[in-house]
C-alpha cells in the first residue's frame, strides 16, 4: 500500500513533466489567444450547424435518437479524468505547500491563505499549473456533451453553449494571467464532477436514478462554495495589499454570477413547478412528465 501512494505520489505530483512545467505560448498547446477565440468559434459554429441539420432531417420524428454507449463512454471518462484531476491537483498542492512554506513567513501567510490568493508576481510554472492546463484541456471534452444532448434531444441550448465556452476561457485565464483561487476552483470543480459524471455513468448504464434532483444539487453546492471562496479572495487582496491575476478575477467572479443567476432562475422554477404538479389532480401526470423532462435536460448545464 505504501509503494503504491509513492507510485501515485510520483506520477501525479513529482514527475519531472509535471514539476518542470511552464506555461508558453510557444511550447503548451492551445495556449494562443488565437486558439482560444478559434476554438470556442469553431464550437459554436459545429454545434449550430449539427442542429439545424438534425430539424432539417428528422422534422417529423420526435423520438430520442439512440446513441447506443456513446453518453455512458463519455460520463465514465469524464468521471475519471476528473478524479485524476482532483487527485493530481491535491497531491501537488500539498508539495508545494511544503516546499514554499518557508518563504511566506515575513509576510505571515498561511497554507489556506495561498490557496485563496497568489503573492503578487506569481508565474504560470510547477505543478499547481500543470494541473490546470490538463483541466484547461479537459473542458474541450467536457464541451462534446453539448454535442450528445442536441443529438439526443435536438435541441439546442445556449445557455449550454455559453457555459461551456465560459468554462473554457476562465481556465485560460487562470493560465494567462496566474489568477488567484484557482487551485481551490479546480479542486472543488473537479471532485464535484468526479461525483456527477460518475452518477451519470451510473444511471447511463441503467442502474437506478436518485429521487431528488441530484445533479442540480451538486451543481448548487459547487456554486455556493464558488461564492464563499469569491468573498474570501476580496478580503484577502485588500488584507494583503493585492493578489495576483485579480483582474482576470474580477471578470471570472462577474462570469460566475451571470451563471448562478442562470442556474437558481432554473432551480426556482423547477421547485414552483414541482409543487404546482403536486397540488393539481388531473393534470399532476403531465406536470410531473415535464418536471422529469426539464429535470433531464438540467443535467447539462455543467458549472
Amino acid at each position: 500500500m505504501t509503494s503504491f501512494i509513492s507510485l501515485m505520489r510520483y506520477y501525479l505530483a513529482e514527475h519531472p513533466s509535471i514539476v518542470g512545467f511552464r506555461w508558453s505560448h510557444t511550447q503548451s498547446w492551445g495556449s494562443t489567444w488565437s486558439f482560444l477565440f478559434t476554438s470556442i468559434a469553431l464550437y459554436i459554429a459545429s454545434a449550430t450547424v449539427l442542429h439545424v441539420i438534425l430539424l432539417l432531417l428528422f422534422r417529423r420524428r420526435r423520438r430520442p435518437l439512440p446513441l447506443g454507449p456513446i453518453p455512458a463512454a463519455h460520463s465514465l471518462c469524464m468521471a475519471l479524468i476528473s478524479a485524476t484531476i482532483f487527485a493530481g491537483t491535491l497531491l501537488s498542492t500539498a508539495a508545494e505547500i511544503r516546499e514554499t512554506r518557508w518563504s511566506w513567513r515575513r509576510s505571515r501567510t498561511t497554507p489556506f491563505q495561498w490557496l485563496l490568493c497568489f503573492p503578487l508576481g506569481t508565474r504560470p510554472s510547477g505543478r499547481v499549473f500543470f494541473w490546470s492546463y490538463i483541466y484547461y484541456l479537459s473542458r474541450f471534452l467536457h464541451a462534446l456533451r453539448s454535442f450528445i444532448t442536441i443529438l439526443r434531444h435536438r435541441k439546442l441550448s445556449f445557455f449550454k453553449l455559453f457555459n461551456h465556452s465560459i468554462l473554457i476561457f476562465m481556465s485560460f485565464l487562470w493560465l494567462e494571467f496566474s489568477q488567484s483561487f484557482q487551485v481551490l476552483a479546480i479542486l472543488l470543480t473537479s471532485l464535484v464532477y468526479s461525483v456527477v459524471y460518475g452518477y451519470r455513468f451510473w444511471t447511463a448504464v441503467g442502474l437506478p436514478s436518485a429521487c431528488f434532483p441530484f445533479v442540480v444539487n451538486c451543481q448548487m453546492v459547487l456554486l455556493s462554495c464558488n461564492l464563499v471562496c469569491h468573498f474570501g479572495v476580496l478580503l484577502m487582496h485588500f488584507i494583503k495589499g493585492g493578489c495576483n491575476g485579480i483582474g482576470a478575477w474580477v471578470f471570472n467572479s462577474v462570469l460566475n454570477g451571470a451563471i448562478l443567476f442562470l442556474v437558481l432562475n432554473f432551480y426556482v422554477r423547477m421547485h414552483l413547478k414541482n409543487r404546482k404538479a403536486g397540488g393539481h389532480g388531473g393534470a399532476a401526470g403531465d406536470d410531473r412528465r415535464f418536471v422529469a423532462g426539464k429535470s433531464e435536460l438540467v443535467k447539462d448545464k455543467d458549472i
